[in-house]
């Protein structure tokens, strides 16, 4: 606090850096932390008195970013000791907008499967999902009120839900990605993660160097499509009580309901998510197969990078056409309610640290480019959160932040599901 009784930016990164030492060594959501320099900006934006739109609030940016005078591993021992020499956008926006950057979040190896040290704040014995682990995690935690990931199939918006935080991933190309390491350009997503929608909304108006616009409450209760999805049969029971008791909750509480499913052109969605994944992941991955294949985990060597070995260029290209197809789909029938409700994952986080979780309620959504939000909803048996996901129409994100906050203070009045 200042002499005028003020929260002072330097207060406030100081609590952080307080709390991450309490609990890193349990939690190990941090690939690295900038204490002294993070501590120094927050004196001189204190000094400068200036009004800013994130007024000084640290953020925490995945380590599939570049940051000038922060190294860049990317999740792999192949880029220890590296530091770049300017600041990826998603770095640089939030700064401008008047954020501290506090550090770089653990990702998995270059934001595919391979997890990193990271547990889940709520039980460590548990995974936080990935492959923004460490940003999921930091919010989670209490460790930092905003921080950035990035999502190629579910690395924003799986992670968010196992920790139980507010994850949002825009529509495709709205969150600029230079200065990432990229995975499948075709579905590389910057998102972001808070602990309320209001946060979100706040932080996604500098992540895109917007005016701020608050978001408001719906004057009538939203019409919402239930839709289960594909994969339904892949849902723990938490997931699925959770689902339905909030889709209960909201009709309960005005919401028009109406089962849904996918359109027919989405059918092989899994299929196309694998070749688009795959064929591109081969290529961007070639600087350190040609120079480091055996630095790479047996995972990614063995799996994505070989599939992507054994698919043509043909094949890419149809996969590119069908996507095409499936967007325009989705673009029309989204069009029929003001958010879809649908399951983020498949129930609370799997036990162990040695696989960050099934995408399968995440990739279609990336790959049909709309804007998913994950909000906490309940808990699973062993006491970890279970989320919901809304997901709009493309470029309809704020309406689905305004969704998103009716649906938050819906359930946040009574008891937790």
């Amino acid at each position: 606090m200042n002499e005028a009784g003020e929260l002072t930016a330097e207060a406030v990164v100081a609590s952080c850096l307080e709390r991450i030492a309490q609990r890193e060594p349990i939690v190990r959501a941090w690939a690295y932390l900038a204490r002294n320099a993070a501590l120094a900006e927050a004196r001189v934006f204190d000094r400068a008195g200036r009004r800013t739109l994130l007024g000084g609030a640290p953020f925490g940016l995945k380590d599939i970013f570049d940051a000038a005078a922060m190294p860049a591993t990317y999740g792999s021992r192949i880029y220890t000791g590296w530091w770049p020499p300017s600041d990826a956008s998603a770095a640089a926006l939030p700064k401008a907008a008047g954020g501290i950057l506090l550090g770089k979040t653990i990702t998995t190896e270059f934001a595919n499967r391979h997890p990193g040290p990271t547990a889940n704040p709520h039980n460590p014995a548990f995974t936080p999902g990935g492959s923004s682990s460490g940003s999921a995690a930091a919010v989670a935690d209490f460790m930092v009120p905003l921080a950035i990931g990035t999502q190629t199939g579910g690395s924003v918006i799986r992670p968010a839900a196992f920790c139980g935080v507010i994850g949002f991933k825009p529509s495709f190309g709205l969150f600029p990605p230079a200065g990432m390491r990229i995975n499948t350009e075709t579905l590389d997503t910057v998102g972001i993660m808070a602990r309320s929608v209001e946060d979100i909304a706040l932080f996604r108006a500098a992540m895109m160097a917007i005016p701020y616009e608050a978001p408001t409450m719906p004057q009538t209760p939203p019409r919402l499509g239930l839709c289960r999805g594909p994969h339904w049969e892949d849902a723990q029971p938490e997931g699925r009580a959770v689902l339905e008791a909030a889709a209960d909750r909201l009709a309960g509480a005005g919401a028009k309901l109406a089962d849904t499913a996918f359109p027919p052109e989405c059918a092989d969605a899994d299929e196309i998510q694998r070749i688009l994944g795959a064929f591109e992941g081969l290529r961007n991955h070639m600087p350190e197969l040609w120079r480091h294949e055996t630095l790479l985990s047996p995972g990614l060597r063995e799996h994505k990078i070989e599939i992507g070995r054994t698919l043509t260029l043909d094949q890419f290209r149809a996969a590119c056409r069908a996507a095409d197809k499936a967007r325009a789909a989705t673009r029309e029938w989204a069009g029929s309610f003001d958010a879809i409700l649908t399951l983020p994952a498949p129930g609370q986080a799997p036990r162990g640290l040695a696989s960050t979780g099934s995408a399968v309620f995440n990739a279609p959504w990336t790959q049909f480019a709309m804007p998913c939000l994950t909000l906490p909803a309940g808990k699973g048996s062993e006491g970890l959160p279970v989320g919901i996901q809304l997901v709009g129409r493309r470029h309809t994100d704020m309406r689905l932040l305004e969704v998103g906050l009716w649906v938050e203070r819906t359930l946040a009045r009574g008891d937790a599901l």
